[in-house]
């Protein structure tokens, strides 16, 4: 089957955000702000945020990687879930966000096929981890377990694409076995839900990436090479830090959350120039004022950290709606670049 023109791939992208809306609205009245969210929103913010939004995303883009219509079935049966979730259909909902990460796996697997690395086999890795966590909610509809493996998810996610750049720079080849060594015990400490050692491996791998990522050489340049490095770098750190408070067992909310948060949407505001063009084929220029979103993030972020360590309900809360603020910054920024290119 062909590949699908960028036009047909834009309902897929809109599934994705109706969760993210979604999740959002939950996450925000969790925390005691007035937000008109929806019952199973409230309920499931997390499925919603990790599995029908982040999913939906990364199987779109996995599956233009693969150029092969039946990839986006992955998106699309995810997204698909995402609202179905909203709508109250529990069990048709987890069904469908395992079934889309069942046929994301075997995406994963076939573009592993074609290129056998180490860094597509961490990417296979962390589909699998999606898919155990979208199989612990099909099954038992806890959303408990399922943290631990999306957390899995995003760190292999990640870590594969940036070990794929790692290729730029002189990494021995000890270092990129480790990797894979952390990567598997990642996936296997997450499935077992074990906070102290999937904690413990969350370090080393920050400190992998902070050692030998590309972003250490190219913070330096100028326009969207530093603004890309700047994110991931300040990513790392709020990796490591959660990863800290994750092992020591201190405030598990506030350190779910500067990984789930401060690290992965670092990284997605750091890749979106790069990313919705190649997946939408529209062009999304580099500007200045995307550094006003990524502040609002870090400082909204460690505003919720401090105020969760100091049982500040308040302070809390208003972190919360700095977070939501800053992802819906970030897009009306994105929208605005594009906007201007597309003029």
């Amino acid at each position: 089957m062909r590949d699908l023109p960028p036009l047909a791939r834009v309902p897929l992208l809109v599934l994705g955000f109706i969760a993210l809306a979604a999740g959002i609205l939950g996450g925000l009245a969790r925390l005691g702000a007035d937000a008109s969210a929806p019952a199973s929103a409230v309920a499931w913010h997390g499925a919603l945020m990790a599995s029908a939004f982040f999913g939906t995303l990364i199987a779109l883009e996995r599956a233009v990687a693969i150029g092969q219509g039946w990839a986006y079935a992955a998106p699309a049966v995810q997204g698909v879930g995402g609202v179905a979730l909203l709508t109250g259909a529990g069990e048709v909902a987890f069904a469908l966000l395992a079934a889309g990460a069942g046929i994301f796996v075997v995406a994963s697997l076939v573009i592993y096929r074609r290129q056998r690395a180490l860094h597509t086999g961490v990417l296979a890795a962390g589909a699998l981890c999606l898919l155990g966590a979208d199989l612990w909610l099909a099954l038992h509809q806890a959303i408990e377990r399922a943290v631990p493996l999306w957390v899995a998810f995003f760190v292999l996610t990640i870590g594969g694409e940036r070990l794929e750049l790692s290729r730029l720079v002189p990494v021995p080849p000890w270092a990129r076995h480790l990797f894979a060594v952390l990567s598997l015990a990642i996936a296997a400490a997450a499935t077992l839900g074990n906070d102290t050692a999937l904690g413990l491996l969350l370090l080393a791998v920050a400190v992998w990436l902070v050692r030998y990522d590309l972003a250490t050489r190219t913070v330096r340049g100028p326009g969207i090479t530093r603004y890309i490095a700047i994110c991931l770098l300040a990513g790392y750190a709020w990796l490591a830090l959660g990863a800290l408070a994750l092992a020591a067992g201190l405030a598990r909310d506030a350190a779910l959350h500067a990984i789930l948060l401060g690290f992965v949407f670092s990284m997605v505001f750091g890749h979106a120039p790069v990313i919705f063009p190649a997946v939408l084929r529209i062009a999304l220029p580099y500007r200045p004022w995307f550094y006003a979103p990524l502040a609002l993030l870090h400082a909204s972020v460690l505003a919720r950290m401090l105020a969760v360590l100091g049982g500040d309900a308040a302070l809390q809360r208003v972190a919360g709606i700095g977070n939501a603020a800053s992802i819906g910054f970030f897009i009306l920024a994105a929208v605005a670049s594009a906007a201007m290119a597309r003029k």
